[in-house]
């Protein structure tokens, strides 16, 4: 794994704020899709965070389908398996989505999910017409809160003692995700757009390992770590970056996408 250590206090305690922003949410008008394009058809898969399922993204996904998108989860439990195996399983589902749907999808991935989005941007490019990551340090995996570091040192612990569908050890420092962490680290390819949202009150993820300078755009906003897939700012970052990532395909003569069925 590429690590580049940050340093830096973060401040856990602001995580209180989700409520407050998820009643922030109910009351804005984005909510219910004011200023929002029609997304016609776009396909989006939606991938948690760690430790997190895909019902944290729940209230983002049917957001999305009102709006005329066609919205995927990731079909997780829990975020906490091999990246490598992760990303293999997660590159089918976004076949199966792009080949329903006709044309290149977009990813929108919250903290480590928004890492298996580059990655998935970087393997498979036909196939994705941009990548939003919600406070995703793809700078510095680790580059975390120090609870927030224990506990992923404690599942590649249980992972590394044989309990199923959890990373290890190898996994983070050994060989097994070297790939992975050298795509993590690098540029994405041509014609495939990057939109890294942040928060510097972020209360897990120090906001600098989030400034990747394979983005095409970072954009700030002021919410806590969880409240980045209920806050109306990160939403509206999220409508505008779908809706661009739609004009530069249709630009491109990308609109739409054929893949043979799979055998």
């Amino acid at each position: 794994m590429v690590e580049i250590r940050v340093s830096g206090r973060i401040p856990i305690w602001r995580e209180a704020r989700v409520g407050l922003e998820t009643a922030a949410l109910l009351r804005s008008p984005i909510l219910r899709g004011q200023g929002v394009d029609d997304g016609r058809g776009q396909p989006v898969l939606l991938i948690p965070g760690f430790l997190a399922g895909d019902g944290s993204l729940s209230l983002m996904a049917n957001w999305l389908r009102r709006t005329g998108h066609r919205p995927s989860r990731a079909g997780m439990l829990a975020n906490v398996d091999c990246s490598g195996a992760a990303v293999d399983r997660l590159e089918r589902r976004l076949e199966k989505l792009v080949r329903e749907q006709g044309r290149r999808a977009a990813i929108v991935g919250q903290s480590r999910g928004g890492g298996l989005a580059k990655v998935l941007a970087s393997r498979r490019p036909e196939l994705i017409a941009g990548i939003v990551t919600l406070g995703s340090p793809t700078v510095d995996p680790l580059g975390v809160h120090p609870l927030v570091r224990a506990n992923v040192r404690a599942v590649a612990t249980l992972g590394s003692l044989g309990a199923p569908g959890l990373f290890k050890t190898t996994c983070l420092d050994g060989d097994c995700c070297t790939d992975f962490w050298a795509r993590q680290a690098g540029r994405l390819p041509r014609g495939v757009g990057f939109v890294s949202v942040y928060s510097q009150s972020d209360g897990v993820v120090d906001w600098r390992s989030c400034i990747d300078e394979a983005a095409d755009e970072h954009v700030e906003v002021r919410t806590s770590h969880c409240g980045m897939a209920v806050h109306p700012s990160v939403w509206r970052a999220v409508a505008d970056a779908l809706s661009d990532f739609r004009r530069r395909d249709k630009r491109a003569g990308r609109a739409r996408v054929r893949l043979a069925k799979a055998a």
